[in-house]
């Protein structure tokens, strides 16, 4: 069963929690290609949401490509390729790596030390 948890006190509205949770449970693996989602109804029911707001995130996660729907079968996790998914991953961490960067910048640390911190950060197990 997929477990997503709303926020209310989110700035996102729900769709987008629903659809950014889903998202990282098919990137990280949690949720494997061929595996079947709950009805939008039956999430809806489970998350006290409309079924609106519920099929407002599998639309987006279809148009997306993370999840495939088989009418009268229901919505599954695409097959992905390896390369989709490290490309997203790749997006992912140049988003994370932008912030730093521009806090780096912006307090005065050097690339030299930036490029230590990710080296030491990177390596430790």
């Amino acid at each position: 069963m997929v477990d997503i948890l709303i926020s209310n006190s989110s700035g996102k509205p729900i769709y987008e929690q629903i659809t950014s949770q889903i998202k990282n449970m098919i990137l990280s693996g949690t949720l494997q290609a061929g595996e079947a989602l709950p009805s939008m109804r039956l999430l809806a029911k489970e998350l006290r949401i409309s079924v609106i707001t519920t099929k407002r995130a599998y639309e987006d996660l279809e148009r997306d490509g993370f999840i495939e729907t088989v009418p009268g079968k229901g919505s599954f996790v695409a097959h992905k390729n390896a390369e989709f998914i490290r490309e997203e991953h790749f997006r992912m961490t140049e988003e994370c790596i932008q912030k730093a960067v521009d806090i780096a910048k912006s307090s005065g640390i050097t690339l030299e030390e930036l490029t230590d911190m990710l080296t030491l950060l990177y390596k430790e197990e």
